[in-house]
């Protein structure tokens, strides 16, 4: 039997079986069945439609028959619930909490299913399946894996006896086609002024990092803002498992991070490739988040003529993403000066996004801050927009509110300047020129 068509039918079988009505309620012997009951179907496909297929099908033994029955049946069932769980394209965030516990989020609301694994080996041995699958090993020896998805989700997987509740496993999902701008604006994220601000400030080359709690959409919102870089832009773009979805920029290098293991001592961090990424002529830098010592390189390459790079931290407020700015770029340079930590981030950092989960599920953008200088041992920031929320209009449950403008003049106008954009140049009298 020739392997190319044999993985060829897999994969279409596989497809095929995954896209039928109600899969995600059947038990793995009705999984089995329509397996069967498919292969059937594209024999008989085949000899009606006189296609060469046929032909490999009558060459097939009754074993390579079980072979290719056995084949897409792992690949489809053989994780169980799992492996039903991952297949539901609604689905954006597992979060399993041993074998009992399982939660989901969908449509953005977190949910716990009543399904589970049948008991602690069961979830071992699925568990286990499941990171193989990825080249890596999990045991009490390695306890913690980290890896991603042919499909770019992102895999966490802790055992015991790091994890007490037993195997514990949060799969990150994200959409086939990347957020724009125009998503943005339909979730009434941000408002079309807004959205006219970012295209202007990315455009024109600012530093911007978007800041955020957990699950609040800061990779969502930075491959929203890289649809305003320019194509002809050298773009490299760096993180710890690849997320990013960055389409309209044909010189696009993708990096990521390598973790040792047992096959190989070799760790390569954010930091190596931010180091390496400068060898390699960006325009842009872009680092999916910075979360360590990395901080001091990112910042530094942002002050040596690579302007418009792009990043995101966690924070709850454009202070705080400073704040923890300061305390990154000490875990790696404790000898460094608070001050002089300060002077590097007001005169690398030109804008901060921040962003949130309010109460109703919905991500928004609550303020978008300009970074103005270092004065008197602080950072100046200079709020530009700010998240209004309407009390009359809004009920305990749904939030209602927008962007709106404050009152603060834009004070650092370079590099809007240098590109052509003079719609924030005000005169004396706070009058547009």
């Amino acid at each position: 039997m020739e392997n190319n068509f044999f993985m060829d039918e897999v994969a279409i079988l596989k497809q095929v079986v995954q896209d039928a009505s109600r899969i995600r309620e059947y038990t793995d012997s009705e999984i089995e069945e329509l397996i069967a009951q498919k292969i059937k179907e594209r024999i008989n496909w085949a000899r009606e439609n006189n296609s060469q297929l046929y032909q490999y099908y009558l060459n097939m033994s009754f074993k390579d028959k079980n072979t290719l029955k056995f084949t897409v049946m792992e690949s489809v069932g053989g994780l169980g619930i799992l492996g039903k769980i991952i297949t539901d394209p609604d689905i954006t965030e597992v979060m399993i909490n041993g074998y009992d516990t399982i939660f989901v989020e969908k449509a953005g609301k977190l949910m716990r299913l009543q399904e589970h694994f049948q008991d602690n080996e069961d979830l071992v041995r699925i568990v286990q399946k499941f990171v193989s699958a990825m080249d890596r090993t999990i045991d009490a020896s390695n306890p913690i894996v980290d890896a991603r998805l042919e499909d770019g989700s992102r895999v966490n997987v802790v055992f015991p006896p790091v994890a007490l509740n037993g195997p514990t496993v949060t799969i990150r999902r994200f959409p086939k086609n990347p957020m724009t701008i125009e998503k943005l604006l339909e979730y009434k994220s941000i408002t079309p002024e807004v959205a006219d601000f970012l295209q202007k400030v990315v455009s024109s080359r600012h530093n911007v990092f978007v800041a955020g709690g957990t699950g609040s959409g800061k990779t969502t919102f930075l491959n929203a803002l890289s649809n305003f870089i320019q194509p002809w832009e050298r773009v490299i773009t760096i993180e710890d498992s690849a997320e990013l979805q960055i389409k309209n920029v044909p010189n696009l290098v993708r990096m990521e991070t390598k973790k040792a293991n047992s096959k190989e001592a070799t760790e390569i961090s954010i930091r190596d490739l931010i180091k390496s990424s400068l060898r390699m002529r960006p325009d842009r830098i872009v680092v999916g988040e910075v979360r360590g010592e990395e901080a001091l390189d990112m910042l530094q390459a942002m002050n040596t003529g690579h302007d418009g790079s792009l990043s995101t931290g966690h924070a709850n407020s454009p202070e705080g993403m400073c704040s923890r700015l300061e305390t990154m770029v000490l875990t790696g340079s404790a000898d460094l000066p608070l001050e002089a930590i300060r002077k590097q981030i007001a005169s690398a950092v030109d804008y901060i996004v921040h962003l949130s989960r309010l109460r109703d599920f919905s991500r928004k953008c609550m303020e978008i801050t300009e970074v103005v200088d270092y004065r008197d041992g602080k950072i100046i920031l200079n709020p530009i927009y700010k998240f209004e929320e309407d009390k009359e209009a809004t009920s305990l449950k749904k939030v209602v509110g927008s962007l709106k403008r404050t009152e603060n003049k834009i004070q650092n106008q370079d590099k809007f300047l240098l590109a052509g954009i003079y719609d924030y140049l005000e005169d004396e009298d706070g009058g547009k020129q």
